[in-house]
């Protein structure tokens, strides 16, 4: 896969228009699910999930009594989300972004790097389960640097990746090596592996890896 054909917007919205999007997942996941409490959040705090598309964590989330903010390049997912959902949406100006919002969620129709600390304040944790590991190499670290500067300090971050050989199959999603992790949060507070799992992905072995980040 050419790196800059990921890098633009484009290529993300004709996946969505195209419904070719074998990352989306019909159920919670279970990362998600075993993982959460460790962050130590409460009901009513703020989370932020990046590049959210669809997925049901964003449902999960909210009933556990975050306030959710999503962001999603593709407002084909969006709607589709809304619809499938059957939830009372309206749309509205969120900081001068398109933003769909409903009970507890506002979700963003924006390119992540188009977010300010505006659309960050109060948010104390965040979920990247498909953030990370879309994007290509050169685009990580501008991606890490965005996080620290948008997320308040003593933020928690929990992030899901996948470790294979890229030789072997395109992404994304993306192969991201612990060493990779380590570098891009190498500035915080603290991390730790929380959870690794193996399985195949098209014939090739891939480990899927679960990290706690402090900021």
């Amino acid at each position: 896969m050419d790196e800059r054909a990921v890098m633009e917007a484009d290529f993300w919205i004709e996946r969505w228009q195209k419904n070719q999007i074998g990352f989306h997942l019909d159920q919670v996941n279970g990362f998600l699910r075993r993982h959460w409490p460790a962050l130590g959040l409460k009901a009513g705090d703020r989370v932020l999930v990046p590049l959210c598309g669809k997925s049901l964590d964003l449902l999960w989330l909210s009933q556990q009594g975050h306030e959710v903010v999503g962001v999603e390049l593709s407002e084909k997912a969006l709607r589709d989300f809304v619809a499938e959902n059957a939830l009372q949406a309206k749309v509205c100006d969120f900081h001068g972004l398109c933003a769909y919002h409903a009970e507890n969620m506002t979700l963003l129709c924006a390119d992540l790097f188009h977010m300010t600390q505006a659309h960050t304040e109060g948010v104390k944790g965040v979920y990247d389960r498909a953030a990370l590991i879309a994007l290509p190499p050169s685009m990580r670290q501008d991606y890490a640097h965005l996080m620290r500067e948008l997320l308040p300090a003593g933020c928690v971050y929990l992030l899901v990746t996948m470790e294979y050989d890229q030789a072997l199959l395109d992404g994304p999603p993306f192969s991201v090596t612990e060493s990779e992790v380590k570098q891009l949060f190498a500035k915080a507070a603290d991390f730790k592996l929380l959870e690794a799992e193996a399985f195949q992905r098209r014939g090739v072995d891939v480990i899927e890896k679960t990290w706690l980040i402090r900021f």
